[in-house]
């Protein structure tokens, strides 16, 4: 006979937990619950007992409050876990250029004042070397804990959260960029006819190579296509310096920068630095094309884009004033809020488009191939929580990012747009590629066909063939605050591609140097997997 599990009144204001029959239901901040069986939440909650009575642990997270991307979900469960644990979980907003600076300032100096990290995963080279964060391997292992699925990560993904054979935090976040179009508009025969009359082809849908995207924004930049009364734009993109718009670029160039082969070696499978040595490669000739290439693009799209974050840039596309924009996987879901959007329905998704030219330097020259030269990437942070080595209460921290990185859980935060929380685990994709159901994604406000177009895309990209390297080595994020700094010179005209490159290149010696050369090498190494 099966125990039934009796607490006493655990009701406060929406919040409500009820148990029968072994299953745990939850209520979260908005009123909406989820029923966990005893082996999803583990014996720790199960047994009703609450051994984390009396514990405060605190965490950290980018600044965006109670609906803000990554924190809003810390939020909306905070009670539910506290009801279930017993312990206090202090949430502690940091905005985004702040936070890696105060985390490593408080790990640095030993301090401890914080019990655990939503972090970018290009911190992990620095918190793994500096013994910074702790392994969870056992904890996994462990009934006692909420139970996750970390056989649901694609390789790409499954990088980002572990260093060597170890795991450093439980699945939140699958950050990756792809492209977003408007249907609708590119399907429309008399554009189509138009395009062919000026440019001499009919483009494919969606664009297989950054050309052929180029033609189809330039043409339709300047002219009301959405007949709203205003000219309207080819594509936008956030370009504001510290405001994450370098990210932009690293998804752009991969094509033009990286050159494929079976294994990582001195010129194959490399974007970020020579292995060999850590002479760095970023205003090599690809690198510089591709620029170059955005720089000419950038001309298609709103002039105020220069000074946009990411919100801004993306409420112009969800306006339906941009055919085109790439991003996070946010901007998919926002699409069905029809509150911000006005282009739910019309959304068509795709992998980014490749070239035909990459550099090759083993020949320094660009070599031509007869299909396009397509990646796949994880750029952004893909952000996720890991346990900070000074904390007293570390089996705390873990049970409160296992929780989050149960499937309902992230399945809850991938189907609402604002959580940040954006798909890549097996069971956030429709089958035949995952799991997750079409009619619950619909449930939750996504239109069918956008859902089909969003989660295929995402798939193809974090499945790809060829995924772009990510930077994770100590100093990650002053070699992409550097980058950004310089790529910002560029975007608003004050030097060439070419020119912010060589100022990019300059500061990562510099960076490289103050690490030490042969100790960065050796991380860069291993995180790139040369040689094997």
């Amino acid at each position: 006979m099966r125990r039934a599990v009796v607490w006493g009144v655990v009701v406060v204001c929406l919040f409500a937990v009820a148990v029968a029959h072994a299953d745990i239901t939850l209520t979260n901040a908005s009123g909406e619950s989820i029923t966990f069986t005893e082996e999803e939440l583990g014996t720790i909650a199960a047994s009703g007992e609450k051994p984390f009575e009396g514990i405060t642990i605190t965490v950290t997270v980018n600044q965006g409050g109670p609906k803000g991307g990554i924190s809003g979900p810390l939020y909306e469960w905070r009670d539910a876990w506290e009801q279930i644990t017993g312990a206090k979980l202090n949430i502690v907003e940091i905005p985004y250029a702040e936070h890696y600076p105060k985390v490593m300032t408080d790990l640095m100096t030993g301090t401890g004042q914080y019990d655990g990290f939503f972090i970018g995963s290009d911190w992990m080279g620095e918190l793994v070397a500096g013994e910074y964060i702790i392994p969870i391997d056992d904890y996994m292992k462990d009934p006692r804990f909420p139970k996750w699925d970390p056989d649901s990560l694609p390789p790409s993904i499954r990088t980002l959260y572990t260093w060597g054979d170890k795991w450093y935090g439980p699945l939140n976040d699958c950050d990756g960029q792809i492209l977003y179009y408007r249907k609708d508009i590119l399907t429309n025969p008399d554009y189509r006819a138009k395009f062919k009359e000026k440019y001499g082809y009919e483009y494919n849908i969606p664009p297989k190579t950054w050309d052929e995207l180029y033609d189809i924004s330039e043409f339709f930049n300047g002219w009301d296509w959405n007949n709203d009364g205003e000219p309207d734009s080819g594509i936008v993109m956030h370009l504001k310096v510290g405001a994450q718009g370098m990210y932009h670029y690293a998804s752009l160039s991969a094509p033009f920068c990286i050159l494929p082969g079976e294994k990582v070696d001195k010129y194959h499978n490399v974007y970020w630095f020579d292995p060999e040595d850590m002479t760095p490669l970023i205003n090599s000739e690809g690198h510089v094309k591709a620029l170059e290439f955005q720089l000419k693009l950038q001309k298609t799209g709103p002039d105020a884009q220069v000074a946009w974050s990411l919100g801004e840039a993306w409420d112009y596309f969800l306006r339906g004033k941009a055919v085109f924009t790439f991003s996070w996987g946010d901007v998919g879901s926002l699409v069905q809020d029809e509150t911000r959007s006005k282009i739910k329905g019309k959304l068509g998704c795709s992998i980014l488009p490749g070239s035909y030219e990459v550099y090759d330097r083993s020949q320094g020259k660009f070599v031509r191939f007869d299909t396009p030269n397509v990646w796949g990437n994880t750029t952004g942070g893909s952000w996720h929580g890991v346990i900070s080595a000074l904390s007293k209460h570390p089996e705390v921290v873990y049970h409160l990012l296992a929780f989050h990185a149960t499937n309902k859980i992230s399945l809850w935060n991938v189907q609402r747009g604002w959580t940040g929380v954006d798909p890549g685990a097996r069971f956030h994709f429709l089958p035949p590629y995952g799991t997750a159901s079409l009619d619950d994604y619909v449930a939750n406000g996504f239109n069918p066909e956008d859902a089909k177009e969003y989660l295929k895309a995402y798939y193809d990209n974090f499945f790809a063939p060829n995924i772009a390297p990510y930077l994770r080595i100590p100093g990650g994020n002053e070699y992409w605050v550097a980058l950004d700094r310089h790529l910002s010179e560029a975007y608003t005209g004050q030097v060439s591609a070419k020119e912010a490159l060589d100022r990019v290149a300059k500061d990562w010696e510099d960076i490289t140097n103050r690490y030490g050369r042969e100790e960065q090498l050796k991380v860069y190494q291993e995180s790139i997997g040369y040689g094997k």
